[in-house]
């Protein structure tokens, strides 16, 4: 939300300056995310001067151009050479000096600079409206009044609007502070507590009068629910115009684009109380009847943005007597808003249910400042206000007179909320002690009446305006956050407690192997648990049907739970790479959710993305890309650290792997891992190769805790190392080859490793090398040449029999 500072101080006369008072706001809970610079003519003038022009001779070489002496209120005149038709002796003129930044109307920078043009030299330049920011028109110079004086800086000649703006990243509980008014008001308390005491001051609405009682509009609230008050009045013999510069900058300083006078003016009393308007034209009323109400479900609409929507039978609607005119609280019809023509209008200022506004904007998709504020919850007291304040406006820009009393259909007058505060709970909850008086005048500053004062505590009433102030913890923190919870002394005693948790917590295994992964150069990802429904189309072990899907989704592409972390993982991919983060290792510990008929489900997985090189290249090292292999050892490493090793691998098929294993323990599937196919990559707009792991961290979790460590002390007698070269069938795998070297020798062997393959033209179609080492031991002994050679004897049988193979 956007705060200009000279409007904030409409309401109350601070001269701190922002920063200073964004420190405060900040303090006060309503988060200062930047300060911005507005300035109504791009530049502020700076530089620019008002000048006389006391020669203007043709130029020399130059059919068009002229010559000119032009005094700017320095010692000596200035040269300058001007193209414009209309320059002459005895102007006052605008004149950007040596050094001076001018703005093109796409806002690109320019400077003045000393120059020579056509042969003369030209010491700055006399300005049309439009290189000013002035206007649009281009035919000639601005020629000014004679008797503005020489040297007068221009910025003290136009109306040019300089202010700070406040980007306030406020919570959805401050509905309170959703406008100027709103956050003096916040202001005004925070300053008191730093013993300035200011006055709040309100645009006054006490010249508020009915001129003729000639245009009446009925109005009939049929739904008292969700409209529990609603007011109206007509205001009769306008002229829509453009706004006065004043408006227009106060609504441009906050991110607004000024329309005319009337829905402007609308907007500014939004912005300025935290009231939304609507101006409905009155001669577009059928019979001079509103209606609000509820209209038959698929009832057609067309909204201001001329998108054509089907109303729902819950969406409250202000209506004519024939026709809807506008989603209440949210969209304005099309057909029913002010325009150029409109002399007559229905001012509308009304408190309609947060929750049909939410869910009404919800279901159609549509986010306005309107809704912004009604969905939260707004002043329901300050509606007649804001429609008189909105009034007098309009009659000052736009002409005009009142025609008719105000309609308040208020049949329920909402209430405000009782609460009773205890101040050994207040201290409690504080972890000090506030002064009472010192919470008492903190309440005061807030609205929030003491009714009744005891010994333990006060009673309160809470303006309803305060909907995020009904209980006693409520209240306590607006006491610390107005008190400053830099106040709150930092204690120096630490209370700890000793938990009795397994070393197999989840978090603590997660710790393990996310600190591991790091070491090893992974980076950690935390990717959103809602995602696109479409995903599910990219692999068939996904089904719309199991999709969780939300009751409000915040967007289309926010509508479901996510049922895999490849489709999430692979945008975090695609965004680095569009950055030109080409080399990537990421992980992320995440959840799945499913939809089944009988119940919902979620599960906790870890993945592993590994694209481009896995090492950067260096002046003694060539980059090495991360493969295939290099996932399988990272996967291998992570089961090892857990002490997870009997691992059995098997090749999977699956629509998301052009090539995929998987490692399962007993029955239990651990991982699944591959390169992931390109035409799932394609839609993320991936043109590079991505290894992508799949860890069950439920079965991983289980597992580990079944894990036994087993220990021996390391054998003082030396290990033995015997090489195979064998020549197999291309169909041959290692793991074959490991299965059958330990089936054989059980005892002495300790480990098999493939170190070489090769597959080439030297050898017979359809075959392989394998170099293969097998490392011998005994531990209790030596072993002679002749154990070694028995053993290397049977492997080699063992090999032949069972797979063919020859010994190279």
């Amino acid at each position: 939300m956007k705060i200009s500072y000279n409007w904030l101080k409409q309401f109350i006369k601070t001269d701190w300056d922002a920063e200073k008072t964004g420190e405060l706001l900040t303090d006060l809970g309503l988060e200062i995310e930047g300060i911005d610079i507005y300035e109504s003519i791009k530049g502020g003038l700076k530089g620019i001067v008002i000048g006389e022009v006391l020669t203007c001779e043709k130029h020399p070489n130059a059919d068009r151009l002229k010559v000119t002496t032009v005094n700017i209120g320095a010692d000596t005149p200035i040269q300058i050479v001007c193209g414009a038709p209309n320059v002459a002796a005895g102007q006052k003129v605008p004149v950007a000096t040596i050094g001076t930044t001018l703005y093109t109307e796409e806002g690109e920078a320019w400077t003045i600079k000393k120059g020579k043009i056509r042969g003369e030299e030209s010491h700055g330049m006399i300005c049309a409206e439009d290189e000013l920011g002035l206007g649009k028109s281009h035919d000639g110079i601005m020629v000014l009044d004679t008797e503005i004086k020489v040297g007068t800086p221009a910025a003290e000649l136009f109306e040019v609007e300089n202010d700070q703006v406040f980007e306030i990243g406020l919570t959805p509980n401050r509905a309170d502070a959703m406008s100027h008014y709103g956050v003096a008001r916040d202001l005004k308390a925070g300053l008191l507590q730093k013993e300035v005491s200011l006055e709040l001051i309100t645009p006054s609405v006490s010249s508020y009068h009915v001129d003729a009682r000639a245009l009446k509009i009925d109005v009939d609230v049929k739904d008292k629910d969700k409209a529990p008050r609603y007011c109206g009045v007509t205001i009769s013999g306008l002229k829509v115009e453009a706004s006065p510069a004043w408006l227009q900058n106060r609504l441009k300083s906050i991110g607004l684009s000024p329309i005319n006078n009337l829905v402007d003016i609308t907007n500014y009393v939004l912005h300025e109380l935290g009231q939304p308007l609507h101006a409905f034209d009155a001669d577009k009323i059928a019979n001079h009847k509103i209606e609000v109400k509820t209209c038959e479900a698929g009832t057609k609409f067309t909204t201001l943005d001329g998108v054509e929507r089907e109303l729902h039978e819950d969406d409250l609607m202000i209506c004519d007597s024939e026709k809807p005119m506008c989603i209440a609280g949210v969209f304005g019809g099309i057909d029913s808003g002010v325009s150029e023509s409109t002399t007559r209008i229905f001012l509308e200022s009304a408190y309609f249910n947060p929750v049909s506004v939410r869910k009404t904007a919800k279901r159609h998709g549509l986010n306005t400042d309107s809704s912004f504020r009604f969905e939260r919850g707004i002043d329901p007291n300050l509606t007649e206000y804001a429609l008189k304040r909105a009034a007098l406006l309009i009659l000052d820009i736009a002409g005009g007179e009142i025609t008719s009393d105000i309609v308040d259909a208020y049949p329920k007058k909402i209430k405000d909320f009782e609460v009773r505060l205890s101040f050994d709970n207040a201290k409690k909850l504080i972890g000090e002690e506030i002064p009472k008086e010192t919470i008492k005048s903190i309440l005061a500053s807030l609205e929030i009446k003491v009714n009744n004062v005891t010994e333990t505590g006060l009673g309160l009433t809470v303006p309803a305006y305060r909907n995020d102030v009904q209980r006693e913890a409520d209240i306590i923190e607006e006491i610390l956050r107005v008190y400053g919870y830099n106040n709150i002394a930092t204690t120096t005693k630490l209370n700890a407690s000793i938990s009795n948790s397994s070393k197999f917590e989840d978090y603590k295994l997660q710790n393990i192997i996310g600190n591991q992964l790091v070491s090893q150069g992974f980076f950690e990802i935390m990717a959103n648990s809602l995602t696109s429904p479409k995903y599910v189309a990219l692999s068939e072990d996904l089904s719309e049907e199991h999709n969780v899907k939300m009751l409000n989704p915040l967007s289309n592409d926010l509508e479901v739970m996510r049922q895999s972390l490849l489709f999430s993982g692979l945008e975090a991919v695609a965004h680095n790479i569009n950055r030109k983060r080409d080399d990537l290792k990421l992980f992320e510990f995440g959840k799945t959710y499913h939809q089944y008929t009988e119940a919902r489900e979620e599960h906790k997985h870890l993945s592993l993305f590994v694209t481009g090189n896995k090492t950067e290249e260096r002046w003694n090292a060539v980059a090495s890309p991360g493969d295939f292999f290099y996932l399988k050892g990272t996967i291998e490493v992570v089961l090892e650290r857990l002490g997870l090793r009997k691992l059995k691998s098997a090749p999977i098929k699956s629509d998301v792997f052009s090539e995929g294993m998987s490692f399962s323990i007993g029955k239990k599937k651990m991982v699944d891992f591959g390169l992931v196919k390109k035409s799932v990559l394609k839609h993320f707009g991936i043109s590079q190769n991505v290894l992508f792991a799949d860890f069950n961290w439920d079965n991983v979790l289980d597992m580990a805790q079944h894990n036994k460590i087993k220990f021996n002390a390391i054998s003082k007698y030396p290990e033995v190392k015997r090489d195979f070269a064998l020549l197999l069938d291309n169909k041959v795998t290692f793991e074959e080859i490991d299965t059958i070297a330990k089936q054989t020798e059980k005892q002495l062997l300790k480990s098999v490793n493939l170190f070489d393959v090769y597959e080439g033209k030297k050898l017979p179609a359809g075959k392989k090398s394998y170099a293969v080492s097998f490392i011998l031991q005994d531990e209790h002994k030596t072993l002679n040449d002749k154990q070694i050679d028995k053993i290397m004897s049977k492997l080699q049988a063992n090999f032949e029999s069972k797979l063919g193979a020859e010994l190279r």
